[in-house]
């Protein structure tokens, strides 16, 4: 059921149900995080920047304050795209973001969570570039939100305070939290901190069961994150009693995944090492790498650094034609941000640039003007059309729109993606030096060593080049240690110093020296294009060069579905063939482009590559058009040898990522059975009745279903195009029904149908139409040929129906 925001509306049509997870995964066991790497960037309480207060473990970063770093190259322009489209323009045009009519800023008005998201984003989006009418909405919401706060501490709309169960509802001001964080770092406002005491305070005096709630019962990792920020500023201990407070009211992610919904788990799985920080409990940090491995494993056996939830992440639901909803994105992005600076773990950097390349850009249109609900490794067509084989949620999530209602939460969050990013990209290291995390064209300028002021240019085209070139710009000569992550995959990193190879060790390369004015580091970071085989998601390839993963090259065509010439919404259809497989062994070319303005585009894309590969005709669309589901590899192909295009993922709007591998030696792939219905209810799935998964009883939760509802006492169909004449004796119904729970029953009684030439025909000489509960109801039937084939079920008065498993033999 939806769950109501407080204006009575659903936040999106949000199925809550929390589903097991169907198969064991290897847990890594995490490096230890107190343990210094050699070379790295040591844990401790020193640096010219806010540490780590006692009794909170010492992590080796602190974060510079915004305005710190300016961005260069594309993700400048990447920001000025966001400035001037969606998220720079969204006070435009959504209604959620109406100043005099907020209840941000008026407490008798309504408001949740858009504003929150929204400003998150805006304000730190204004602060990495500068831009003047960015800054000034920033500094006229925050005037109007400080100026909410009741005596007691809360702020924002009053009719949050009493709308869970009679208490408040915290998750939304969450968000805003971090919004105040960062206008603090950099305005300087001193009103910030009193403002965020008086409120913490408020939340320490609730009652326990107001913090296991709702979505922040789920999302408390935001809020610990806050009341440690506020700790290391102010000293103030009772802080520390409300992050236990916090932690116990948490979902409990300490034992095992307390839910698999997206976004929850994106925000969520961190919380336990965020708490490992004051309890200093193993078993908490270990938890969060768990996590994550559990649900990588699960669900993340694809490309882009994202796993499969279009909502929920679900069981039978983890090909690459899955995807990952936006919100999740920026979310996962910020998590291994986050957990960067606390463990020094670069497994985290990677996964946040892997997401930041190839996922986050084709969350949004060229333009960055609209945006969809979910991007996935493979998609060949997106299209303002619910899909019932693919996707949980009930309203169509793949054509761009500026979303204000139908993507709602996405559009108001996505704008912390890129100004979160830059933010992290140079961070402070506890023995005042400097520590290039991530990589981009930028300009940092902090305090490191007795206490001077340094710049550091980075000049580089990375991810699209390998060569890294950093000068450094201090006052006057001066001491301090220069960190270089070596991400994952770089092999064979190489620094130098002026023109002289200086040797490093470690996944951080440290370069200490008294640095002159001028200084020049070169990096290089060898690039070479491999592929990984996903054995959990049949043996399917994807191709990697560096951070970056290259996707299928299809021709698309842009249409305009909707909206206005300003803010148009958009599908995009694929004009070329899509339905390639690697040819198993082939090399790789790189092919240099002359770049435009955006890499992220067709157009715009700096380099390719070039490989062999086959078109698999059996791989087809599904009758929704959708990418029909990757089949066992290798596979057989009697195609010619065709020389393919790939290019980078992000810049692929349609894209195949995932692909079969293609061999002689290889098995055929089959043609999938096309599968159309009298109706279906928009959250149910097409495909689900003939998906091979056996329900454990009728009213079985954890694996698809499709129905019928919300028709009910009607005559009702599910049609089987086989894709080629077949003789059939046989079929076998498992009927949905959740007496108990819902008002689907077994039908009252049921048929079999066969197309004989444009005729539908019932089946002669059948056994009983059984119609029982918790198993499989068969009935034969004199043998017909057919390709066709439909079952006809009389649902029962007031009642609707549908089914589990349909199986023709």
């Amino acid at each position: 059921m939806p769950e109501p925001t407080p204006e009575g509306m659903p936040r999106r049509d949000f199925l809550g149900v929390s589903l097991a997870a169907a198969a064991a995964v290897t847990v890594i066991d995490p490096a230890s995080a107190d343990a210094a790497r050699p070379s790295g960037p040591p844990v401790g309480r020193g640096g010219h920047y806010v540490p780590q207060r006692a009794p909170l473990r010492p992590v080796p970063f602190q974060k510079l304050p915004p305005g710190a770093i300016e961005p260069r190259g594309w993700l400048a322009q990447q920001l000025d795209l966001q400035v001037n489209g969606l998220c720079g323009r969204y006070d435009e045009i959504s209604d959620f973001l109406v100043y005099d009519t907020n209840g941000w800023v008026d407490p008798a008005q309504g408001a949740w969570e858009e504003l929150p998201y929204w400003l998150r984003g805006f304000g730190d989006l204004g602060y990495v570039t500068g831009n003047t009418g960015v800054l000034t909405r920033t500094e006229r919401w925050m005037e109007g939100i400080l100026a909410t706060q009741a005596a007691d501490g809360w702020f924002g709309p009053e009719r949050l305070r009493t709308s869970l169960e009679n208490g408040p509802d915290f998750w939304p001001g969450m968000p805003l939290l971090a919004a105040f964080r960062s206008w603090y770092e950099y305005s300087g406002d001193e009103r910030v901190v009193p403002f965020m005491t008086k409120y913490l305070r408020f939340q320490n005096t609730q009652p326990p069961e107001v913090f296991n709630r709702s979505w922040g019962a789920f999302r408390w990792g935001d809020n610990i994150d806050s009341a440690y920020w506020l700790y290391n500023r102010t000293g103030e201990l009772w802080l520390l009693d409300l992050v236990t407070k916090m932690h116990n009211g948490s979902a409990d992610y300490v034992d095992g995944i307390p839910t698999w919904h997206n976004v929850n788990l994106a925000q969520g799985f961190r919380e336990p090492l965020q708490y490992w920080l004051l309890s200093g409990d193993a078993k908490h940090r270990e938890a969060t790498y768990r996590n994550y491995a559990t649900v990588m494993g699960l669900y993340g056996q694809f490309p882009g650094g994202g796993f499969a939830g279009d909502e929920n992440s679900r069981p039978g639901f983890g090909d690459p034609r899955q995807g990952f909803e936006t919100c999740g994105i920026v979310e996962l992005m910020h998590s291994c941000e986050l957990l960067t600076r606390f463990t020094g773990d670069i497994a985290w950097t990677d996964r946040c640039e892997e997401l930041a390349f190839n996922s986050l850009p084709a969350s949004y249109d060229p333009q960055q003007q609209v945006m969809h609900y979910i991007t996935c490794a493979n998609s060949v067509q997106l299209d303002d059309q619910p899909k019932h084989g693919q996707f949980q949620n009930p309203f169509a999530m793949g054509s761009y729109k500026y979303g204000v209602h139908q993507y709602r939460c996405c559009p108001h969050n996505y704008g912390m993606g890129w100004p979160y990013y830059v933010q992290e990209l140079w961070l402070a290291t506890t023995d005042n030096g400097l520590a290039a995390s991530m990589y981009a064209a930028s300009k940092v300028t902090a305090t490191v060593g007795d206490g001077q002021t340094v710049s550091v240019v980075q000049d580089t085209d990375y991810p699209f080049s390998d060569t890294i070139t950093l000068t450094v710009q201090p006052e006057r000569p001066v001491r301090f240690p220069l960190y270089l992550r070596r991400p994952g995959w770089a092999a064979g990193a190489s620094v130098k110093v002026n023109g002289e190879h200086v040797r490093t060790t470690g996944d951080w390369m440290k370069v200490e020296r008294t640095w002159h004015h001028g200084d020049r580091v070169e990096l290089t970071l060898p690039m070479r294009a491999t592929t990984r085989v996903w054995d959990d998601n049949h043996d399917s390839v994807s191709v990697d060069r560096g951070p970056l993963t290259y996707s299928l090259q299809i021709d698309e065509r842009y249409e305009q579905i909707g909206g206005t010439e300003e803010w148009p919404e958009l599908s995009v259809y694929p004009e070329s063939p899509w339905n390639y497989g690697l040819v198993a062994g082939a090399s790789f070319d790189v092919v240099r482009r002359n770049a435009g303005d955006n890499p992220f585009t067709h157009d715009g894309v700096p380099l390719a590559l070039t490989t062999q590969a086959q078109r698999i005709a059996q791989w087809e669309t599904d009758a929704e058009d959708v990418v029909g589901l990757l089949q066992p590899s290798p596979a057989q192909s009697a195609a010619p040898v065709e020389t393919v295009t790939l290019i980078p993922m992000g810049a692929a709007r349609l894209r195949i990522t995932s692909f079969p591998q293609v061999s002689p030696q290889g098995q055929e792939w089959a043609y999938r059975t096309r599968i159309t219905a009298s109706h279906v209810n928009d959250g149910d799935s097409l495909e689900a009745p003939d998906s091979g998964r056996t329900p454990e009883s009728s009213a079985d939760t954890s694996t698809p279903r499709f129905t019928w509802w919300d028709r009910r006492g009607t005559t009702e169909w599910i049609e089987y195009d086989l894709r080629s004449v077949r003789e059939l004796s046989s079929v076998s119904a498992y009927w949905f029904d959740d007496t108990g729970a819902g008002e689907c029953r077994v039908p009252q009684s049921w048929r079999v149908l066969w197309l004989d030439g444009e005729t539908w025909r019932p089946v002669e000489s059948t056994s009983p139409y059984e119609v029982e509960r918790d198993r499989l109801n068969h009935t034969t039937f004199t043998p017909v040929r057919t390709q066709h084939v439909r079952v006809e079920a009389v649902l029962r008065p007031t009642y609707s129906g549908g089914l589990l498993q349909l199986l023709l033999t």
